[in-house]
């Protein structure tokens, strides 16, 4: 597999996490080149790193741990409970010189927390942040945020926290907040003016569109500064019929809100096909996790011949060749010969052979002192889903040059239009199957309040 190429701004930013011990928070819009530099670290670090996230697909993708895993966390909000650890975590967690955190916007701040004692309790440095283990995170809170708390989970957080971000964890310290006394002594592990200070730091070249107009629309949506000017050319533009495809053109893919829209329209469009259909069932290995929601891929695969389908992951077949396809290249299926799925890619055809997806779990080398990725569980199907409809959170990090974005009775979280609209290669191909509503551009306040305040910090 050939190693990404950085910009200037990807590069400084991998020279500043592997030339120093500072904590580090990498963000920017849809489209900057976050992963790019999160498998660039990976691959070229010479510090001796663990890498997870907080979803098991999220870690898959990064070729991490969970972090309930890595740390054997207690799923739910953990609070201020001693965190029991084994020799074996303790050894694992003393061997980490850097950790590496992505979707970090995912992650709660009683989670963060939860890290960073567990750190500073299997290292014995209670004194300091992170028991000295350096903290890169990489995440765009504008796209993705943690699942809302309810019930004593909220009533906890609203005690304890300004918000359930990862921001405002206890253990940072930054301008964003305004009270810096949250970090009291009592539990043994937090220790008063012992705080880590979080440089934040922004992609900002956009690889994924070049049209500044467009560009500019989307800085708008992201950050819910839309103007009646910018809303009337978004709905404008995105206020027509979608054409019929062309012969050998594969329908236009649509993007909602809700799994019930994606499925019934997949449904539909699958049973009018002809012919018989075929199910691929995945073979599972290990402990690959609890329900669908942790796996990759579909476990139940029902495909016929004309179905369009979405590539789940990249094409790493060919050593040293162009990839025929990427995570997100739509297909058309043209047969199917039990090990293999040919698929037409732009008037090319393509033999897809099914994939495996490695669970991995970090341990501890006593005779090398070092750490070590095993392998616990595989998962293998063919890298595909049906994709007349996808989710808009499956879209994430995911390029099409058309869509249809369907938001139906409107966005329900902050940050779900953006992903949408921030898809789309340009604005021609936008289409929209109502127009945009002043609510469906959601910002979460907090997010605000911290992107604000960490500019303002950079600026200074």
């Amino acid at each position: 597999m050939s190693l990404p190429a950085l910009s200037d701004e990807q590069h400084e930013l991998f020279r500043l996490i592997e030339d120093t011990s500072e904590h580090v928070f990498i963000t920017g819009r849809a489209g900057t080149g976050k992963s790019t530099l999160l498998q660039y670290f990976s691959w070229n670090t010479k510090k001796q790193i663990a890498i997870c996230a907080p979803t098991g697909v999220a870690a898959l993708n990064v070729e991490g741990q969970t972090i309930h895993s890595l740390f054997r966390l207690p799923i739910g909000l953990i609070g201020d409970s001693d965190i029991d650890q084994n020799d074996n975590t303790r050894r694992i967690l003393n061997a980490i010189e850097t950790l590496v955190i992505d979707e970090i916007s995912m992650v709660n701040a009683d989670l963060m927390d939860a890290i960073d004692r567990s750190l500073r309790q299997a290292r014995g440095k209670r004194g300091i942040p992170f028991g000295g283990v350096q903290i890169v995170m990489f995440g765009d809170p504008y796209q993705l945020a943690p699942v809302p708390p309810r019930g004593d989970e909220l009533r906890y957080v609203k005690d304890h926290y300004r918000s359930f971000w990862f921001f405002d964890a206890k253990v940072w310290a930054g301008p964003w907040k305004d009270d810096e006394s949250d970090a009291e002594e009592g539990d043994g592990l937090f220790v008063v003016d012992t705080r880590a200070e979080l440089h934040v730091r922004e992609l900002v070249h956009i690889h994924r569109q070049s049209d500044d107009g467009f560009k500019a629309m989307l800085n708008a949506v992201r950050y819910g500064r839309v103007t009646a000017e910018i809303a009337g050319v978004l709905n404008t533009q995105g206020a027509r019929t979608p054409p019929d495809p062309e012969p050998g053109e594969v329908p236009m893919i649509t993007l909602a809100t809700r799994n019930d829209i994606v499925n019934s329209i997949n449904s539909r469009h699958l049973a009018a096909l002809p012919g018989k259909e075929q199910t691929a069932k995945a073979e599972v290995s290990g402990e690959f996790g609890r329900g669908e929601a942790s796996l990759p891929a579909e476990p139940e695969l029902k495909l016929k011949i004309g179905a369009q389908v979405m590539f789940l992951r990249n094409d790493t077949s060919m050593s040293g060749e162009p990839p025929r396809w990427v995570n997100g290249t739509i297909g058309t299926v043209v047969r199917i010969l039990g090990e293999t799925v040919r698929v037409e890619i732009d008037g090319d055809e393509v033999d897809v052979e099914p994939a495996v997806w490695e669970r991995f779990r970090y341990s501890y080398e006593p005779a090398t002192k070092k750490l070590s990725r095993d392998v616990v569980a595989e998962f293998t199907q063919f890298p595909l889903r049906l994709a007349w409809a996808v989710t808009i959170h499956k879209s994430q990090g995911k390029t099409y040059d058309r869509a249809i974005i369907d938001l139906g009775s409107g966005a329900f979280a902050p940050g779900q239009t953006y992903v949408a609209l921030s898809r789309l290669t340009s604005i021609d191909g936008l289409y929209l199957s109502r127009a945009l509503r002043p609510s469906d551009i959601r910002v979460d306040e907090d997010v605000r309040r911290f992107m604000r305040a960490a500019w303002l910090a950079a600026q200074s």
